[in-house]
């Protein structure tokens, strides 16, 4: 019988740079997807951050381990039991996430997103969900040069191409 094993999303593909950028593969243990019940979101909050340091983070935020992600939703990094207060749904093979990071970072993202992810309006812990190239993405800047990524893990390939294109425009310039 054959012995599987198991792969990351970006295995073999990351990380990559270019111009002082890298992009590198971002791994989480557990990531699981939280949407509080009609009005337990204060309850759902308060378990989280006895559970993993931080409550429900406001929209289009990023709050400690939790992070918002459109419509009602959170993900968490990390293992969490929200019993009868949440919809819980484990995702940890669902998602690719990545970083990047390095001066120019901006300047690679802005070459393919439609949204301004200047520092000055798009501060660390701010979340946006977009589009990158053709693929729906969540981006959260993480610090004043870097950036995290996550992508539906059918589209890792794409990510890393279309983001190692857009290091080596930017690197030429």
């Amino acid at each position: 019988m054959a012995k599987l094993i198991a792969l990351t999303p970006c295995a073999g593909l990351l990380p990559v740079s270019s111009g002082g950028v890298e992009v590198a593969e971002v791994v989480f243990d557990r990531l699981m997807s939280v949407s509080p019940f009609a009005g337990q979101e204060r309850a759902v909050s308060a378990k989280l951050k006895e559970q993993v340091g931080a409550g429900l983070s406001k929209i289009n935020r990023r709050s400690g381990l939790v992070t918002w992600f459109g419509h009602g939703t959170w993900i968490v990094a990390g293992d969490v039991a929200l019993g009868g207060m949440a919809a819980v749904t484990d995702q940890s093979d669902a998602w690719a996430a990545v970083s990047i990071s390095g001066a120019r970072a901006t300047d690679v993202l802005a070459r393919l997103v439609p949204i301004d992810l200047g520092a000055s309006g798009f501060k660390t812990n701010h979340v946006a969900k977009t589009m990158l190239g053709h693929m729906s993405v969540t981006i959260t800047r993480v610090g004043p040069d870097a950036f995290e990524i996550i992508v539906m893990r059918s589209m890792a390939r794409t990510l890393v191409h279309d983001l190692d294109v857009a290091m080596r425009g930017v690197a030429a310039r």
